[in-house]
Order: structure tokens, then sequence, then C-alpha cells
């Protein structure tokens, strides 16, 4: 399911967030390209503009700004010839990303003139300078980061084929990793937060395709964080399809009475067909260990990505998947049959999680950082009755 407990903003992985050996701790972020069969992408010469990033990587120095710029317009003036319409995409996007940059910078300045004292209106302008040079760093970042995931999937043109003809239109537990039987639910919980996901008897058409709703509610210290409806379907072939989402967080505001949530954004909202705006996959029907895929494609919106570390996970595999992880929680759940997968947000880098997907249960546990969502309750297996014990 989809409950999302990250401390970035949004937009982050559903919960609901390779090799033959699982990668060591601490794992490494991004999109990796860790030793499995090599794609047809992987066998042929890297392109030129993954080769000039290379050749550029030394002089990106987080102190020297204006190096790091210089790489990305170099990269920028690449011919269109030169790169995969994912790079393309990438590189669109950066420009994209520094023109918004640029929009900021000078409604800042606008805002700033009209501020009477001088000192005051000198310290507005320095800020606003500032967070222009800070927020075109991190553009370059994202830049990199989309060419990281360009590179290590062998992506080329991201066109789903999604269409009613290839969903049965039949909402139950066909995927044993993502359950999505009306009536299921699970709570989740991390230090100072708490996940209640429900699959509701209610359906959305999107794009042609009819997919359950799935809502999921946030709330830390009682008070409601956000509140979220997802829109999954199952392809023939036992793929879950994320068709959408009408995500909604809120706030509450000191002096405010009563105190109520407020709702502040719907970043990450997204509904295939709108707006460029497409679905992805957020669980294979027959998983691999070294897929790296799309769950979602809304660009510089809801762009979560996953790659399938294990699909033969029990606690003690070492390799590092176990940092974190709840013994007595994986025991119940994982007996050299769960899968493990990296999730990350291509808006986001060095942001990810793994997430955990036992059969018959679904996702039970997320590790991101030092933060650990787990599972405390759920009605569909009878090991969620020794949840309580645990």
């Amino acid at each position: 399911m989809t409950p999302r407990l990250e401390a970035a903003p949004r937009r982050h992985a559903p919960i609901r967030l390779r090799a033959s050996a699982p990668p060591p701790e601490p794992a490494p972020t991004g999109p990796s390209l860790a030793a499995r069969p090599a794609s047809p992408a992987a066998l042929h010469p890297p392109s030129l503009a993954t080769m000039v990033r290379r050749a550029l990587a030394p002089a990106r120095p987080p102190a020297v700004l204006a190096a790091l710029l210089c790489a990305g317009w170099a990269l920028l003036a690449l011919p269109a010839a030169a790169a995969t319409p994912c790079e393309r995409s990438a590189r669109q996007a950066r420009k994209a990303c520094g023109f918004d940059a640029r929009d900021d910078f000078w409604e800042s300045k606008a805002i700033c003139t009209h501020i009477g004292d001088a000192d005051d209106r000198a310290d507005c302008l320095a800020d606003a300078g500032e967070e222009r040079d800070e927020t075109e760093a991190e553009c370059q970042e994202i830049y990199e980061f989309r060419l990281d995931y360009c590179e290590a999937s062998g992506e080329d043109r991201y066109d789903p084929d999604f269409r009613g003809a290839n969903f049965n239109g039949v909402f139950d537990d066909t995927n044993p990793y993502w359950l999505l039987t009306p009536g299921h639910e699970w709570v989740l919980e991390s230090e100072d937060e708490t996940v209640v996901v429900r699959v509701l008897p209610a359906t959305k058409r999107v794009g042609g395709v009819d997919c359950i709703v799935v809502n999921d509610v946030v709330s830390e210290d009682g008070e409601l964080i956000e509140d979220t409806d997802d829109w999954f379907a199952i392809a023939n072939n036992g793929d879950v399809w994320y068709c959408g989402e009408n995500a909604k967080d809120y706030e509450y505001f000191r002096g405010d009475a009563p105190q109520e949530a407020e709702l502040v954004s719907i970043d990450g909202s997204f509904k295939h067909g709108v707006e460029g705006a497409k679905a992805g996959i957020v669980m294979f029907g027959a998983p691999a260990v070294g897929q790296i895929y799309r769950q979602e494609f809304s660009l510089a919106n809801a762009e979560d990505g996953a790659e399938v570390l294990s699909t033969t996970y029990s606690f003690g595999d070492g390799g590092g998947l176990d940092r974190r992880v709840p013994q007595e929680l994986a025991e119940l759940f994982c007996d050299g049959d769960c899968v493990v997968t990296r999730e990350f947000n291509l808006n986001e880098p060095g942001v990810e999680a793994r997430k955990y997907y036992a059969p018959g249960v679904g996702v039970f546990l997320e590790v991101e950082g030092r933060e650990v969502v787990r599972l405390v309750g759920c009605n569909m297996d009878p090991r969620c009755d020794e949840l309580e014990e645990l």
C-alpha cells in the first residue's frame, strides 16, 4: 500500500518509497548498476552525454557553484542526437528548472523593492540571490540524478501500454505482494507518525482503465497531516499499476481557534493522461532482482522509481538488507520469499528507502536512513494477530 512517512517534501514513494548478492550498507543513493544480466543498453558504450558528464565530474565541488553550473550547461549544449529520449527529457527538465529558479529570483527582487528600510531591502536582495544559487545547484543535482537513472535503467522513451484491454477489472489478491481486495486494512507506525491504509469498495476509471481506490491517512500525535486516495489496477499478467493519486497535505496554525487541519498542498497528485502524466508499475507480477522501473511519471511532480534488490529475503541473509530490520517482524513474515526494493524519487537525489513485502500481507516495513516504519496491525492474514505480541 502507500503510506508515506518521509521527512522530505512530497513526492514520496509509495509503501506505500541486483545483484545476486544484496548491496552493502550504507546503501548507495539512487539507481544502481550492480552486477546482473546485462541489458541491451548496457552492451553498448556510454552516450556522449554520459562521457562528458563523467569528464566534468571532478569540477563539481559543492563550494564552486560556477563550476557546477558550467558543467551543467555544457551538457545541455550537447546535440540532441547524442542523447537518448530519457537523457533529452532530463536535459529539457533541467532547463525548465533553471528558468523557474530565475523567475522566482526576479519575483523576489520585485518584492524586495517595496521594502522601505535600506538595510532590510539589502538583506532581502541578498537572500533572493542565495536562494537562486541554491535552487540552481539543486536543479543540477536533479539533472545528474536523472542521467544516472537513464543509464542504470536503460530506459528509452517512457510510453507505457496502459489501456483497458491489458486489465481484467478484478480487484483481489492476484499479486500476493500488493493486495487489493476491498476491506483489507494495514496500520503502520514510525516514531512520530501513524498510517492507516484501507482498500475501499470504490473504483475510478482512469485512462479507460478501472482502478480501485486505496485510502491512506497519515497522522502525527493524533493530528491529520495527509489524506490520500491512490488508484491501482491489476494487469492480466499480475503487474499492479499505479493509475494516479489525489494527495492532500494538511497543517495546523498556531493561534487559530478552533484548531483545525487546513489543506496546504496537493503536490504529488497526478492522473494518467492528464498534463502528460503516465501510470507506472508499483509491483511486478513476477518481480526479478535488478529490475529498475518507474512507478509513476508526472514530470517534476511525481516521479517515484524502484529497484528490486531481493525476491528471496529472509532475516540473516546478510548483505546489508537486515540493517535496522526488526528481527522478530521479519521472521514472522519472511521465509525466503519476501521482496525487498530500493525506492527513490527522481526529484529528490539522495533520498531513498528500502521497502519489504511479504506474500499474503504486502508491505510490512520501510527503512529510510534511521527512520523505521513498521506494520503494527492488519486484517488479511492469520499472522496479523501475532503483531500485538511483537
